[in-house]
């Protein structure tokens, strides 16, 4: 994946060291509106690593992350405005039931939460606490605040971990509208997603 004309993310010789162990170096690609790139390979191999310095929450030793043309680092507080980052972490408050979760990050980056529960098949869990949820309806809890407001770019951690099969292809819907407005996908995984045409990046 060779920087190409029309790049909106730009990644450009990426070197990532674990004490004295290069995790990846010279990682270079390029990535238009509308696209999407699975990241793949063997556990340790670097993907999250990868997508958390994509998110600008570890800095590469070497290498930059570009948006636009500018420095990602350059300005972080946009940098994070303009992207939705889910990690293996679900990120959710026990206490809180289902659509006040999704309230929370509703008054942070706007958006409806009627949308979202219906996107993940939520709404008839809607008034239950999240710390009653099995773990595949935390992790659709979790996805669900991608379709909130819009960000131009989506940085997914094995998304479907404890997800059944429908609920893996009810994100096909989410991911094709996102892409549709110009957004981005990268996502790391190790089973195929319910992505149209993906890049792949093996680490």
């Amino acid at each position: 994946m060779d920087e190409a004309a029309g790049a909106v993310l730009d990644v450009r010789d990426l070197a990532c060291l674990r004490g004295d162990r290069a995790v990846f170096t010279g990682l270079s690609f390029s990535l238009p509106e509308g696209s999407a790139l699975l990241l793949t390979g063997a556990n340790g191999a670097g993907k999250s690593t990868l997508l958390r310095i994509l998110a600008g929450l570890l800095r590469p030793a070497e290498g930059g992350v570009f948006w636009r043309g500018e420095d990602t680092a350059a300005e972080p507080a946009a940098h994070a405005a303009r992207l939705r980052y889910l990690s293996h972490q679900d990120a959710l408050k026990p206490s809180l039931t289902v659509a006040e979760n999704l309230e929370f990050f509703a008054r942070l980056w706007g958006g409806a939460v009627a949308p979202a529960l219906a996107a993940l098949a939520l709404a008839p869990l809607a008034d239950l606490p999240a710390r009653v949820l099995s773990s595949g309806q935390k992790r659709r809890l979790a996805l669900a605040r991608l379709a909130l407001a819009p960000a131009p770019l989506w940085l997914l951690d094995e998304p479907t971990t404890g997800l059944d099969a429908a609920s893996v292809e009810r994100l096909g819907p989410l991911l094709a509208a996102h892409r549709a407005g110009g957004g981005i996908v990268v996502a790391a995984t190790h089973i195929p997603l319910p992505l149209a045409a993906p890049l792949e990046l093996r680490l």
